[in-house]
């Protein structure tokens, strides 16, 4: 049976584009203002939604995307109210696809079984489980396998084609391949460099690739949308936030412009020739 992730990748494959992967932090500034930002992002073209879980040692993660971690959680944001974002998200979006990103700690606290139960229930298509090792993955990736949750897992830089195999065993959806060896919002992407790297991992897994780490602007987003399957951005996204916060104004109006921008680019980075 497919699943939402699966239906959107090959919608964005048969118009010939790539699919355009937006990441927010759930509960940043607070739970009604990024529900807001969730609720909008389809409307401004995102295809797939990532919502990060707030969590206090971020590792994988620059300084945007911790402070953003840090403002959730002085608000009050809990995998519980993750969940129910995407309850709320439901009520309204059937076909987005949401992915939840996050840290073990959070979802070990709250119970293997029982996230994955609970995520299926709310809505949650996959998980991106940054600091979970394939090694370790059983735990987890069992009952999300159970509840129909997709694990998704990184290819980096640095990945070569034995741990390849490894990392994309369990697998589903698409493989998330970091474009940059590094935290997030830091260095800048470079698709000549990244093409080969997203052609061998679509070969080894058989799985669409989407591309994330290093893409602010739209040129940036075109340029990797001609070589990738997906383009993910999001420190972007939580600047403006941020942005918003500092001038004591909404930011929501501005990330979903913002929003729309990217997907423009990311729809128009491939030319017709590429496209056939």
């Amino acid at each position: 049976m497919s699943t939402r992730i699966e239906d959107r990748f090959a919608a964005c494959k048969a118009e010939g584009r790539a699919a355009f992967v937006a990441y927010v932090m759930a509960g940043d500034p607070d739970a009604d203002t990024a529900f807001q930002i969730v609720k909008g992002l389809p409307g401004a073209g995102v295809d797939v939604i990532e919502l990060g879980i707030p969590f206090s040692d971020p590792m994988a993660e620059g300084p945007t995307i911790q402070k953003a971690a840090q403002r959730a959680l002085k608000a009050g944001m809990t995998v519980k109210g993750v969940l129910a974002t995407v309850r709320r998200f439901r009520e309204n979006d059937d076909a987005t696809p949401i992915i939840l990103m996050g840290y073990l700690n959070p979802v070990l606290s709250y119970g293997f079984e029982a996230f994955a139960n609970d995520a299926a229930a709310a809505g949650v298509d996959g998980l991106i489980a940054v600091d979970c090792p394939p090694e370790e993955e059983k735990p987890l990736a069992d009952p999300l396998d159970a509840a129909g949750v997709a694990l998704i897992r990184f290819a980096t830089p640095t990945t070569d084609d034995h741990r390849l195999t490894t990392v994309s065993r369990r697998t589903r959806g698409f493989v998330y391949y970091v474009s940059v060896a590094g935290v997030t919002g830091v260095k800048a992407a470079d698709a000549e460099s990244v093409a080969p790297a997203v052609a061998r991992v679509r070969k080894a897994t058989g799985l669409p690739v989407a591309v994330g780490f290093g893409i602010r602007t739209p040129e940036m987003a075109a340029s990797i949308a001609r070589v990738a399957d997906g383009v993910v951005v999001g420190s972007a996204f939580v600047d403006e936030i941020a942005a918003g916060l500092d001038a004591n104004q909404s930011p929501v109006p501005k990330v979903l412009a913002l929003a729309t921008r990217l997907a423009q680019a990311v729809r128009a980075g491939r030319g017709p020739r590429e496209q056939a």
